[in-house]
């Protein structure tokens, strides 16, 4: 019988998710990066575009998804 000090909270399977998860929020917030100017006179429209409103946004979420499956995953 095992004891349940030497079992880990998370699972294999569990980690790779939360980093996956992790990696995916990375991926939305260099969607949110960019866009700068040189003159802050010159207003820029651009920071308004869909990358930056929705995209990034939904795929930080899923990120956030993603990670807490992985913290929620129950080993067999």
């Amino acid at each position: 019988m095992e004891d349940k000090k030497d079992k880990m909270a998370v699972g294999r399977k569990g980690v790779v998710l939360m980093i996956a998860g992790v990696l995916v929020m990375l991926a939305g917030f260099v969607l949110l990066s960019g866009g700068g100017v040189k003159d802050p006179q010159v207003f820029n429209w651009s920071m308004f575009d869909f990358r930056r409103l929705v995209a990034a946004p939904v795929v930080i979420v899923a990120g956030v998804v993603v990670v807490a499956a992985g913290i929620m995953h129950k080993e067999k």
